[in-house]
């Protein structure tokens, strides 16, 4: 079985944005916005969009899939797609994430940071992997978002759907 999530290096400017994650008697760690892709997803990129939403109350202008992360998990292989993306609107009173209504699973802080390699390795981000490749390819990252990649009709047509 393969879990599949969505997670953007998402870019506000010359921003990184962030979630701060904190546990109790667990020192803090940073996450990508994103998450699992569930079966109503019609796309992997999709998943991406409605977590943004879900988390940030969120709106993408921009998402091009740069990198695959795989885990070994008990029950089969995670799949997590990486996406450069950059952010066009956020409001947080909008967002709908469950989790942000269960103190149990600790708090969760939208944060910022300028999205160079010095400031990225200075967080405990994870997966180390996501933060190792982040902060290897800062001007790749802005670089895919300001270039034409696709045609708008490859672009509309041709999203990465689950299964492909």
């Amino acid at each position: 079985m393969t879990r599949c999530s969505a997670r953007a290096i998402l870019l506000d400017g010359g921003d990184l944005v962030l979630i701060k994650r904190t546990k109790p008697d667990r020192d803090p760690y940073w996450v990508a916005v994103g998450g699992g892709v569930e079966a109503t997803d019609p796309s992997i990129e999709d998943a991406l969009h409605r977590e943004v939403f879900e988390e940030l109350g969120g709106k993408l202008s921009r998402a091009e899939l740069v990198h695959l992360i795989t885990d070994v998990l008990e029950d089969g292989v995670g799949a997590q797609y990486i996406f450069a993306a950059r952010l066009e609107q956020m409001d947080i009173e909008a967002r709908t994430g469950t989790e942000f209504d269960k103190p149990e699973r600790g708090g969760y802080e939208v944060v910022r940071v300028p999205f160079t390699a010095e400031a990225i390795r200075q967080l405990n981000l994870m997966p180390r992997e996501l933060a190792e490749f982040a902060a290897a390819n800062i001007e790749a990252v802005k670089a895919v978002l300001d270039t034409q990649v696709r045609t708008m009709a490859e672009a509309t047509e041709g999203k990465l759907t689950l299964g492909s």
